[in-house]
């Protein structure tokens, strides 16, 4: 009955990679998928690339399985710990690990995806979520996404 949009965005607010799913689908389920879909073509010759520097994310993403899989793929994770894993690990006392190192300045940047949100939820048919067929949705969020990219690019020749 609703969708969830999971998306990845450059450090400017540019969409790089969307995956739509049903609504009920966990956030942190769908990061491979998200990040399988980036590809950024270099300006030069060579492959596109299809690894980001880091992944910025809430706290929803605070799992073991998360960060291990972003260490496998070479990529930063600056997700902060939740709560309760701060206390248990203190509640373990020294057998409880070393907590995980946060970029605090690098986290401050994660508002950009926030901001995108905010920027496709101005149409309306993205924020009420009038469209029966999710295709429909997709091409609306795909519309959103290469409007963004265009207002951004303005600028360069």
């Amino acid at each position: 009955m609703t969708t969830k949009i999971h998306q990845a965005v450059d450090g400017h607010g540019r969409p790089l990679a969307m995956v739509l799913t049903g609504g009920q689908r966990n956030d942190g389920a769908m990061l491979a998928d998200v990040l399988g879909e980036i590809h950024v073509p270099r300006v030069g010759p060579g492959r596109t690339r299809t690894r980001p520097d880091a992944v910025i994310a809430d706290r929803a993403y605070a799992t073991g399985v998360i960060r291990r899989q972003l260490r496998r793929r070479g990529i930063k994770a600056v997700i902060p710990d939740k709560r309760d894993q701060i206390a248990a690990r203190k509640r373990r006392g020294s057998q409880g690990g070393r907590p995980p190192a946060l970029d605090t300045d690098a986290y401050r940047g994660r508002n950009v995806i926030e901001r995108f949100f905010a920027l496709a939820k101005q149409w309306r048919g993205i924020a009420t979520r009038y469209d029966k067929l999710a295709i429909t949705y997709r091409a609306g969020i795909t519309l959103c996404a290469i409007l963004t990219w265009t207002r951004l690019l303005k600028g360069t020749p």
